[in-house]
């Protein structure tokens, strides 16, 4: 007999990563991943095509798509390390549907806030839906006594402040859409928490009526 459980494979974080990187490398043999209009092209996010064309499919796609092999990498590493916990504790079905919209609310954001640029600015990574996932992290570890897989709401919040100082202090990096990531990610976070804490004790107390 094996003694302890086996934790469960984060089927939903590993399919993230692979889609993420699957797509990148079909559009690296295609083209230049590190252009924007390239990237353009293929499905990221800027204002006259979503404003005025109406292909707000762009929300979305933009946060499967990267500009060069390094932003890829920095995203799928972070989504690789705090997705499983998160989506450990959440669950699969609800951590991907806080991945995806609190990604979504990085992109409405983003696009609300490149409306007056003059300038074509093009917005693609999956940094808003990591994002979502610290906030979707401090969410949790808030409303379940501070902690959760060994992060404390503590160093989760000192992880996002870092996470958002540096996109700040950094040139060309999409701060409105970490913001909204982050901010979606949160709520959903409390919301989801707080209905699986509801589940859980339903469950419990069904178990143990005679």
């Amino acid at each position: 007999m094996e003694s302890g459980t086996r934790k469960k494979i984060p089927i939903v974080t590993v399919a993230l990563i692979v889609i993420n990187v699957c797509i990148w490398i079909v559009l690296e043999l295609l083209g230049d991943t590190q252009s924007a209009g390239f990237l353009a092209e293929h499905g990221a996010v800027y204002v006259s095509a979503v404003a005025y064309g109406k292909e707000y499919y762009r929300l979305v796609t933009c946060m499967f798509l990267h500009f060069g092999a390094e932003h890829l990498m920095n995203n799928m590493l972070l989504l690789g390390v705090i997705g499983n916990r998160l989506e450990s504790v959440l669950g699969s079905v609800c951590f991907g549907f806080l991945y995806l919209l609190s990604g979504l609310c990085g992109s409405l954001l983003s696009f609300y806030m490149d409306l007056d640029e003059t300038d074509l600015v093009v917005s693609a990574g999956a940094s808003g839906a990591v994002f979502g996932i610290i906030g979707g992290l401090l969410a949790y570890a808030l409303l379940n006594k501070g902690k959760v897989e060994g992060l404390t709401a503590k160093g989760i919040f000192g992880m996002a402040a870092l996470s958002l100082y540096f996109g700040f202090s950094a040139s060309g990096v999409d701060n409105w859409g970490h913001i909204g990531g982050i901010l979606g990610g949160f709520l959903l976070g409390c919301i989801l928490t707080i209905l699986r804490k509801r589940i859980d004790f339903r469950k419990r107390n069904q178990y143990t009526r005679e």
